[in-house]
């Protein structure tokens, strides 16, 4: 179906795949709110406990919901600004399944109550159109180096709802190589930030990381995590201070390696493609040192590179609302019998 022209719409965007609840408004392609409330709650446990998100979720919606109207429409009551929403967008897959049913079912709920029509989004394909949110916009084709805690892929870009991967990891991502590599180091919940951190301070040449050799455009990051226990337990075995002693250097250098492995490939792939015009997204392109690295490489390629802003970068629903956005100039809608499901191919 060719993209309508001439239509104003506005989006009502709900995220809540894993353990952020957000909502946003999305006019006409331009985010007028974004709203996202995070549960600390999960800091004590090391990690993401589902039923405890799920829980939260259902305490954070309606409020979410309700400031993101706020800010969008502030002369406006809630009630009059939701007879102004034309669709409702939501977060059908892939994420923890009880977070996921939260998000679905308030959706489909006020699409009912509305009557307007309902999009469904994969989680994953609205990462990367969040490079379509601010100005300067990629050019389509562009590559997208996606990047979180539970995925690390390259997609091809050729129209927002072309979007093909053409190299995904084959084990862990690399979200998860920072967080379990945090965890190795002592470091709380969630630890990849905290590397980041101090890897400012720290020399990344200091100790030296292997490379997996993977044939392809794959990942791969469980040798490296292995890599980096054994080296550890070396370490500490006759220095039990050694990490507190060199944690700045420790986290610069497994820093290094995972921004290495990373755009080597998308290196690759932009080699074999063709393509200069270059994105990143996912909640570890908030990492300043991937930043800072894919710009270089940039420069270096003659690449036109796109960072989206940090508030989307991690999940939110401002990503959800731009691929809605999309989705509805082309009349892709799901009807009520949609369910959210837990891991799902694009």
């Amino acid at each position: 179906m060719p993209y309508l022209c001439g239509v104003s719409t506005t989006i009502l965007a709900i995220e809540s795949s894993c353990d952020e609840t957000a909502a946003a408004i999305c006019r006409d392609g331009v985010i007028l709110s974004n709203y996202i409330a995070n549960q600390t709650i999960h800091e004590k446990y090391g990690g993401v406990v589902p039923e405890l998100a799920s829980r939260a979720h259902m305490q954070n919606i309606v409020p979410v919901v309700h400031a993101a109207l706020q800010t969008a429409f502030p002369s406006m009551a809630p009630k009059d600004a939701l007879s102004t929403v034309n669709a409702i967008a939501f977060t059908q897959a892939p994420g923890l399944i009880g977070s996921l049913l939260v998000g679905a079912q308030f959706a489909k709920s006020l699409a009912l109550a509305l009557n307007v029509p309902l999009i469904a989004v994969h989680h994953m394909q609205a990462h990367v159109l969040a490079n379509l949110i601010e100005d300067p916009k990629p050019a389509f084709p562009f590559l997208c180096l996606t990047v979180s805690g539970g995925h690390t892929q390259i997609v091809l870009c050729e129209s927002p709802d072309s979007l093909k991967v053409i190299g995904e990891t084959m084990d862990d991502a690399a979200g998860e190589a920072f967080d379990k590599s945090a965890k190795l180091l002592g470091l709380p919940y969630p630890g990849g930030p905290l590397i980041d951190k101090y890897a400012q301070q720290g020399d990344p040449n200091r100790f030296k990381f292997p490379e997996p050799q993977i044939p392809g455009l794959n990942f791969s990051f469980s040798g490296l995590k292995t890599a980096i226990l054994y080296f550890l337990q070396e370490h500490t075995a006759t220095n039990c201070t050694f990490i507190t002693d060199n944690l700045a250097d420790i986290c610069a250098s497994i820093q290094h390696r995972i921004i290495s492995i990373l755009l080597n490939k998308l290196k690759t792939a932009s080699l074999e493609t063709g393509i200069k015009n270059v994105c990143i997204a996912g909640g570890v392109s908030a990492n300043s040192g991937l930043r800072k690295a894919l710009t270089e490489m940039g420069e270096k390629y003659n690449w036109h590179t796109f960072i989206p802003a940090f508030q989307y970068c991690t999940d939110n629903a401002a990503m959800i609302g731009i691929t809605g956005y999309y989705k509805y100039l082309k009349g892709e809608f799901t009807d009520l019998s949609v369910s959210p499901t837990a891991r799902a191919e694009w």
